[in-house]
C-alpha cells in the first residue's frame, strides 16, 4: 500500500534499490557456496574446530591442540602393525589367503627364506602389489607377454630382460646393447640381480622418466569390449600405439574420472588462465585452514572431484605424453588415477653424494653417520628448502607460477603485512593454547630459509625470466646434501615426479615436512606423523606446525602482549615440542635404517617379481603354493 501511494519516479527509485539488494544478497550467497565448493578432500586433513575459552588478557585459548592426539594416534597404528606381522610361513601363507583370496605364488617359499635370512619386518605389507597388478588379470597372459615387449619400443621405456637366469637392460629403440639404457633400468636391475635365477624369461619394461604414464579412459576400463577393436587395430603388426605427443595430461587424466565427476564436465575442467583460474588457484592456498592439520600425504586426493586444483600440482603439465593402453610399465611413483607399477626408486636405492645420506665420495663408502650432521641442540629452528625451479612441464605453457615449488617459495618468503593467525603455548611449554594474529613477513623472516638454487625452465614462466626472479627468492650459493642437516625442519616437495631425496632425509638427524601428490611403494610401510609430517597441498598449516613444536617466535608473543617476548630464546621454545619433533626425526631415521634398507627394497622387488612371474604365465589361475 505504501509502494502504491509513491509518486511514480519514487517508485522507480525503491523498484531499482530493491532489484540492487537481491543480486548483492545473491552475489553474496554464490560466493558462499563457491568457497564451500573450493574446500579440499576432508579426507585430507583432521578439522580442528576445537571450544575456545576466553582467557583474562581477552586472549581466546584452546583447550588441547590436535598434534599430539596425531602422533599418539599415530604411534599406535604403527605398533599395531609391527605386532600383526607373521612369524612363520604358515602364518604368511595364511595371512596371504585372508587377504587376497587365492595362494601365494610359486617361489613364495624362497621369499620367505629371503626376509628371514635378512631380517625384513615387513612381511605381510604388500597390499601394493596386489593394487597395482590387479587391472592386468584382466589381461590374458600371452597378450600380457606381448604387451610387455611391445612397450620396449615407447620412448623412454626401456626393458628389463630376464632369459635362462640371467638379466640384462636393453633398449629396444635406440640401444638394444643396453649401452644407453636409463639410470631407472640401471637400477632395477641391480635389484633384481639378487634373485634373476629364480625368475622365468621375462620383459619388464621400465620407465625411464620421473612422471607417471599409463591413464586408462574410464570408457575403456568400464567396458572393454567396445574398445577392443580399437585397441587390438593400435597392437596389430606388433606396432605400439600412437605416441606423438599431442594434447596435454590433464586432458588424458580427466578422461580416467566417472562419467558424473565434475573433472568430465567440460566447463569446470578446462578454466583458461584467467581471473577465474587465478581466483581458484589462490583459493586452494586460502581453503585448507591454518590450524587444520594434514593426516596423510595427498597421493589419494581426488582431481576427479576437484579439477579446478589440477592447475595447482606441475605433473598434470608434464612434458612427457601419457600411455592409453594397459602396458605393463615399471615407474617409481604414480598419482592416484594412474596404473603404473611402483617399484623402488633408483634414488633410494644407489649411493651417490646428491642422494645418499653418509655416502663418502673419496673412499666410496657409506658411512653411519654424515660428515655434515649436526647436533639437535646445534640445528637451526628454521624450516629450511632449497630446490630448482622445477615442479612440472609446459604443456600447455603459462602455468609454471601455480606450480607446487613456485607456490611454496612464493609463500614463504612473502614481506606483505597480511596476518596469519598463529597458535601457540603461553606460557612456553605449557598446555595453554592461545592465538593471535601475525603478519606474515614478520613470521616469514624469523622461521622461513626458503629458497630456489637454480633457474629451469624460465621461458615458460608468466613474464619470463626477469619475473622468475622477481616473484621469488633465489639463493645464489646453492647447497650440498650436507647443508641440510643444519636444520631440525627439512621440507621435502615434488619436482617434475617425485622427490629423490625423501629417504636420505629421513636418516638425518633432522624432521621431514612432506608435500606428494605421488604414491610410492614404501606407503604401507610408513606412519604419517610418526616417521615424517604430512604438509596439505597448501602448507598453510605450517606456520602452526612450527608454532607448537618450536614455541612462538618473538614478533609473535609482542603482538600478543605476552610476557614472554622478554626471554631469551632459549627460555621461549617450547622444551616439550622440541622433544616431541626430536621424536619425529628419530622415528624417521629408525625406520630408514630398519625398514628403508636396500635389503627392504630386494624384499618388495622379489616378491613383486613373483606376482608378475605368475600373472605372466599360462597357466596362472593354477599355480601357487599352499601349505
Amino acid at each position: 500500500m505504501l509502494y502504491e501511494s509513491l509518486p511514480g519516479h519514487k517508485r522507480g527509485l525503491v523498484f531499482f534499490i530493491a532489484i540492487c539488494v537481491i543480486f548483492t544478497q545473491a552475489g553474496i550467497w554464490a560466493g558462499r557456496k563457491r568457497a564451500q565448493d573450493n574446500f579440499p578432500d576432508q579426507s585430507l586433513v583432521q578439522k580442528s574446530k576445537l571450544p575456545f575459552v576466553k582467557s583474562e588478557d581477552t586472549r581466546p585459548s584452546i583447550k588441547e591442540h590436535p598434534i599430539p592426539q596425531l602422533m599418539g594416534e599415530a604411534e599406535v597404528n604403527y605398533r599395531n602393525l609391527l605386532s600383526r606381522q607373521s612369524k612363520t610361513l604358515k602364518e604368511a601363507i595364511a595371512e596371504y589367503k585372508k587377504r587376497y583370496g587365492r595362494v601365494p605364488p610359486p617361489g613364495f617359499e624362497e621369499w620367505w627364506q629371503f626376509v628371514e635370512d635378512n631380517d625384513v619386518i615387513m612381511r605381510d605389507e604388500y597390499d601394493a602389489i596386489n593394487e597395482d597388478l590387479a587391472p592386468f588379470w584382466e589381461i590374458p597372459p600371452q597378450e600380457l607377454r606381448k604387451r610387455a615387449t611391445l612397450a620396449g619400443h615407447l620412448p623412454a621405456v626401456d626393458l628389463v630382460r630376464v632369459r635362462d637366469g640371467v638379466a640384462k637392460a636393453v633398449n629396444l629403440r635406440d640401444s638394444p646393447d643396453g649401452s644407453e639404457v636409463s639410470a631407472r633400468a640401471r637400477g632395477f636391475l641391480s635389484i633384481i640381480k639378487r634373485f634373476e635365477d629364480k625368475l622365468p624369461n621375462l620383459d619388464f619394461p621400465i620407465n625411464a622418466m620421473a612422471e607417471g604414464r599409463i591413464l586408462i579412459p574410464w570408457e575403456h576400463r568400464k567396458y572393454p569390449n567396445l574398445t577392443e577393436g580399437a585397441l587390438r587395430q593400435q597392437l596389430s603388426g606388433d606396432q605400439p600405439p600412437d605416441w606423438r605427443g599431442e594434447g596435454n595430461v590433464w586432458e588424458a587424466y580427466r578422461r580416467t574420472c566417472d562419467l558424473s565427476t565434475p573433472a568430465r564436465r567440460l566447463y569446470s575442467s578446462f578454466r583458461a588462465s584467467s581471473s577465474t583460474t587465478r581466483n581458484r588457484s589462490s583459493s586452494l592456498v586460502a581453503a585448507s585452514d591454518e590450524f587444520d592439520f594434514a593426516v596423510t600425504t595427498s597421493g589419494n586426493y581426488s582431481f576427479c572431484q576437484n579439477p579446478w586444483a589440477h592447475y595447482n600440482q606441475g605433473h598434470f603439465f608434464s612434458d612427457w605424453r601419457t600411455i592409453p593402453v594397459l602396458f605393463p610399465i615399471f615407474s617409481p611413483a604414480k598419482a592416484s588415477g594412474y596404473l603404473d607399477i611402483r617399484i623402488p626408486s633408483h634414488y633410494y636405492y644407489a649411493q651417490t653424494k646428491r642422494y645418499t645420506y653418509g655416502w663418502d665420495p673419496v673412499n666410496l663408502e657409506l658411512r653411519p653417520i654424515d660428515h655434515m650432521e649436526t647436533p639437535w641442540e646445534m640445528k637451526s629452528d628454521q624450516i629450511f628448502w632449497r630446490g630448482a625451479s622445477t615442479g612440472g612441464g609446459s604443456s600447455p605453457p603459462g602455468f609454471t607460477n601455480q606450480y607446487q615449488r613456485h607456490r611454496f617459495v612464493r609463500m614463504a618468503s612473502e614481506e606483505s603485512y597480511n596476518n596469519r593467525t598463529v597458535v601457540f603455548a603461553d606460557p612456553p611449554s605449557s598446555t595453554n593454547y592461545v592465538h593471535t594474529h601475525v603478519p606474515t613477513v614478520y613470521l616469514n623472516e624469523e622461521i622461513m630459509d626458503v629458497a630456489f638454487v637454480k633457474v629451469v625452465d624460465s621461458l615458460n614462466y608468466p613474464g619470463g625470466i626477469r619475473a622468475l626472479l622477481r616473484d621469488h627468492r633465489f639463493d645464489d650459493g646453492g647447497v650440498n646434501l650436507g647443508d641440510h642437516w643444519k636444520h631440525k625442519y627439512l621440507v621435502d616437495i615434488d619436482g617434475h615426479g617425485y622427490s629423490g631425496r625423501f629417504f636420505s632425509f629421513l636418516e638425518s638427524d633432522s624432521a621431514v615436512l612432506k608435500a606428494t601428490v605421488y604414491r610410492e611403494f614404501f606407503e604401507q610401510w610408513m606412519q604419517p606423523w610418526l616417521h615424517y609430517i604430512p604438509l596439505s597441498p597448501s602448507y598453510q598449516e605450517i606456520y602452526n606446525i612450527h608454532a607448537f613444536f618450536s614455541g612462538a617466535t618473538r614478533s609473535t608473543l609482542f603482538i600478543a602482549n605476552s610476557t614472554s617476548a622478554a626471554l631469551p630464546r632459549s627460555k621461549r621454545r617450547s622444551i616439550d615440542g622440541d622433544r616431541r619433533l626430536r621424536r619425529i626425526a628419530r622415528a624417521g631415521k629408525q625406520w630408514k635404517r630398519t625398514m628403508g634398507r636396500r635389503v627392504d627394497m630386494e624384499a618388495y622387488v622379489y616378491r613383486l617379481v613373483l606376482e608378475y612371474a605368475r600373472l605372466s604365465s599360462d597357466d596362472r589361475d593354477t599355480l601357487g603354493i599352499d601349505v
